[in-house]
């Protein structure tokens, strides 16, 4: 598989024990290139979000090492956008309020912040909606403020912990292709958890297979070149490959767990 350079950010040996006593990932080693969309797939509780919370800081391992190859700063927050699940907008406050959160935090004034907030609502498509509140969107809409929010620092690596989850599949169509098209322009690197086969295999330039708890990596699958999709590519037989091989990974992982 041809990698893309420099390396951003690389994870070495890691283990990671909760103060319950569960280990969630152990031996868990991931280069992360700049450039490409990453996708983390495994079954539930084998530590993908907790490899997010690894790379963005927000938790440290128990051991081995989380290193940004290219960098001598010690702290990355600034250069890192994070996706949740859940939107998680503040409901006081309208669209253009809750994209400033970010920039607030870091003493930006919301006038200095304004035309930040307005390019990262074009880039989401909400500019008409800067002055609404959160209950006046859809769910589909909600997520875009929240991917605004994060675009709104102009961050190297976006940090996506299944945020699509939750919507009907039209939506998610469309946000699939609309993630494409904004790392395409904005030129960043994406890790993105999810527990689809199938969106794995339309979003991933590299698809990393992770194994049940504790989790390590198990398979590296090359996907597609990051950027937008062709509309046939759902339709193609390339995707249904990629689709079925993954498949058979997660398979192969599920028989050797009942053994």
């Amino acid at each position: 598989m041809t990698q893309p350079s420099p390396t951003l950010v690389s994870l070495r040996d890691v283990t990671k024990v909760f103060s319950n006593g569960v280990t969630a990932l152990a031996g868990f080693d991931l280069d992360v290139f700049a450039g490409e969309f990453v996708s983390l797939l495994g079954p539930s509780g084998c530590g993908k979000s907790t490899v997010l919370r690894l790379i963005a800081g927000l938790a440290q391992p128990t051991e081995g090492i989380v290193s940004w190859p290219d960098s001598t700063d010690d702290d990355h927050r600034g250069e890192i956008g994070f996706v949740f699940q859940d939107p998680t907008l503040m409901p006081w406050a309208n669209v253009a309020d809750n994209v400033w959160l970010p920039l607030r935090l870091r003493g930006a004034s919301r006038h200095d912040a304004h035309d930040r907030i307005a390019e990262s609502l074009a880039l989401v498509g909400l500019s008409d909606f800067a002055k609404a509140y959160p209950r006046e969107l859809s769910g589909g809409m909600r997520m875009r403020v929240s991917i605004a929010r994060a675009l709104s620092l102009k961050p190297r690596l976006l940090l996506m912990d299944e945020p699509f989850a939750a919507l009907d599949e039209i939506a998610r169509f469309r946000l699939n292709d609309d993630l494409l098209r904004l790392q395409n322009d904005l030129r960043c690197t994406v890790v993105f958890v999810t527990h689809s086969v199938y969106e794995s295999a339309y979003l991933s330039s590299r698809i990393a297979v992770m194994s049940p708890r504790p989790g390590r990596i198990v398979a590296n699958i090359e996907g597609e070149t990051p950027g937008p999709r062709s509309k046939e590519f759902r339709a193609s037989s390339r995707y249904a490959q990629l689709c079925g091989l993954i498949s058979q990974v997660l398979l192969d992982q599920t028989a050797a767990e009942t053994l």
